[in-house]
């Protein structure tokens, strides 16, 4: 059986024949697998949430190739191997984990975090914790990783009481603005409210981003049982009423609901008194 450094070394050797005698393969650039780039990690992602392994190993190899064409491509230019992305990482674990591989301790996983931030300021090639977050990731999930670098030094509030008192000023400021008539007012007053309810969701240990895909799944499930619904009365959408759809949306929601609570089990001692009933 070949082992995985060899399936590896294989797999990196196709990319570069591709390179060479495909038409397609040749023609691609950095940027122009930008885009497959960001689809193989959402195609991840939905692998994981969906809970399917077997997707799960595609995509990662879909992803890999990705990685594998990336660094190929940096090679043919002559800025850095494979082999140096590979002994990058290799290097940053090792120097990022001293309670594994030096002489530090850190018993927690808060510990482990706090001890990472540091360790990366002092490598030197950043001069604040925020840095190395990009501004191209989604906006719910940048909130998230800005908020919790901060509170990895020490800044973040004190109770989730306070954090609470501050989306309820958030959102008197939004209603405000609202009313104001003033959109540029209203769009950093909604995003200031945003960010609060982000950072109290960190508080909770809910990670925001799966929160709210966890409710676009449910809004998009229950969105087409009503479709479906309709469809089968013989109408769409835009020839239902708002009162008709509502009610196949609370028909959707029942449904869950059933589906969701366990079977009743039924009585071992009510079947032997049934039994043993003379009449």
């Amino acid at each position: 059986m070949s082992t995985p450094t060899a399936e590896f070394d294989r797999f990196a050797d196709i990319i570069r024949r591709l390179r060479v005698e495909c038409p397609w393969d040749r023609e691609q650039t950095h940027g122009s697998l930008r885009q497959a780039l960001l689809e193989e990690t959402y195609e991840t992602l939905e692998a994981i949430d969906d809970g399917n392994f077997n997707e799960l190993r595609k995509e990662l190899g879909d992803l890999l190739l990705q990685v594998v064409f990336h660094a190929v491509l940096a090679e043919e230019a002559g800025r850095f191997t494979l082999a140096d992305v590979v002994r990058g990482i290799e290097e940053k674990m090792i120097r990022r984990h001293p309670h594994i591989f030096g002489d530090t301790s850190a018993d927690t996983p808060e510990a482990v975090k706090q001890n990472w931030e540091q360790i990366k300021l002092a490598e030197g090639d950043r001069t604040s914790v925020l840095d190395g977050i990009p501004r191209d990731m989604p906006a719910l999930l940048r909130a998230y990783r800005l908020q919790d670098k901060a509170a990895n030094v020490g800044f973040d509030w004190p109770t989730g009481e306070s954090v609470w008192a501050k989306i309820d000023e958030e959102l008197a400021e939004a209603k405000a603005a609202e009313q104001s008539g003033d959109a540029d007012r209203l769009e950093d007053e909604l995003g200031d409210l945003f960010f609060s309810l982000v950072n109290h969701a960190r508080r909770l240990e809910v990670n925001p981003e799966n929160a709210l895909r966890r409710t676009n799944d449910k809004f998009t499930r229950r969105f087409r049982y009503v479709e479906t619904s309709l469809a089968a009365e013989g109408k769409t959408t835009r020839q239902a009423t708002l009162i008709e759809m509502d009610a196949h949306w609370d028909e959707a929601k029942r449904a869950e609901r059933a589906a969701a609570e366990p079977p009743a089990a039924d009585s071992a001692d009510d079947s032997a008194d049934d039994s043993a009933d003379p009449a």
